[in-house]
């Protein structure tokens, strides 16, 4: 048998004992995913049992100031983490995997930097002050940054290198900053006006249209799962792909698609949120393996369950107030992949 042959074979090869032995793990996770959802619901600035948080959801009383809170405040920001969250870790996990770079995240690619520098411009020069303004400006940004990325990092065949295109991404990330920033510091008043956004926080937006956000986040899980064995076949090198019948210039295309939306909508509906995309990947794959079907689906809900468990320990601490989720992230990312430096062995790519 010949190398190609058993390259072919390993692709197209049943997966019963991997799905098995994976079972466990997607229960943990959605175990891990009820939880934090409780937590969230729960606890904050004033700890509400989980009696009154179910009376709220199914039998909801306006008289009453706990159920009033739940339902007006926490349910909408428990949303925005499940999306957010499961977005940005599937984000993360594509553009490792896109890239072959275990250090990649949206950010890499100046998806997050365009989306801020979309914001910005909309506030400096527009006037544009309301979220679902600044929610299709993140989405215009982004798009356009993902573009740009791919034109930096070559013509032709040069887009199907992983290496120029992380390259390309990271000297986008730096002009884009650099514009942002300036524009901040020429404004004060645009700076005062994305402040608060800039820190990333999880607070309910009223006007947020969530169904089209979530019909968007929908449709990149699906493409993503379109892509998912074109991706595993990209593993084997460019042209070992191309041999097996992948296009890698056309593969990673729709899967930057795919970032471009998922990242969009977790940057305009919580700002731009680090560690997720980067630490959660990681440690699913710790899990998972190569096996990118189980490291994407297993990636959702433990990315949605990461960034609610950091905005409760953002509330917690700083009772009565909060600490914006951003931070959380950041502050408790950096402690984690310290220690998985030290202490686990990075699954390569």
């Amino acid at each position: 048998m010949t190398i190609l042959e058993r390259d072919r074979a390993r692709l197209s090869a049943p997966r019963k004992s991997a799905g098995a032995s994976m079972t466990p793990w997607l229960v943990a996770s959605l175990a891990l995913l009820a939880v934090a959802v409780i937590l969230s619901l729960c606890l904050g600035a004033r700890s509400i049992p989980l009696g009154t948080v179910w009376d709220a959801l199914f039998h909801f009383d306006p008289a009453v100031a706990e159920q009033a809170i739940v339902r007006e405040s926490r349910v909408m920001r428990t949303i925005i983490g499940l999306l957010a969250g499961s977005a940005l870790a599937l984000a993360g996990a594509l553009t490792q995997t896109v890239t072959r770079n275990p250090l990649a995240d949206p950010g890499l690619l100046g998806i997050n930097a365009g989306a801020s520098l979309a914001i910005v411009v909309g506030i400096t020069f527009f006037g544009i002050r309301t979220f679902s303004g600044q929610l299709w400006l993140a989405f215009l940004g982004a798009a356009l940054a993902c573009i740009a990325a791919f034109a930096i990092g070559g013509r032709g065949a040069g887009m199907s290198s992983p290496v120029r295109l992380a390259l390309g991404g990271a000297a986008l990330t730096a002009v884009l900053g650099s514009v942002t920033t300036g524009l901040l510091l020429m404004n004060p008043d645009a700076l005062n006006n994305f402040r608060f956004w800039l820190a990333g926080s999880l607070i309910a937006r009223t006007s947020a249209p969530f169904i089209p956000l979530a019909i968007a986040g929908a449709l990149a899980v699906l493409l993503t799962a379109f892509a998912t064995r074109s991706l595993s076949a990209l593993a084997l090198g460019d042209d070992a792909a191309a041999s097996l019948g992948t296009r890698p210039g056309r593969t990673r295309a729709l899967v930057m698609v795919a970032v471009t939306v998922l990242a969009g909508l977790a940057t305009a509906l919580a700002g731009p949120i680090a560690f997720i995309g980067l630490a959660v990947p990681h440690l699913v794959r710790g899990v998972t393996g190569a096996r990118l079907s189980w490291l994407f689906g297993l990636s959702l809900p433990v990315g949605a369950a990461v960034i609610l468990l950091c905005d409760v320990a953002g509330r917690l601490v700083a009772r009565p107030g909060e600490i914006s989720v951003g931070v959380t992230t950041a502050l408790l990312g950096g402690a984690l992949l310290a220690f998985m430096a030290r202490r686990l062995t990075v699954v390569t790519l």
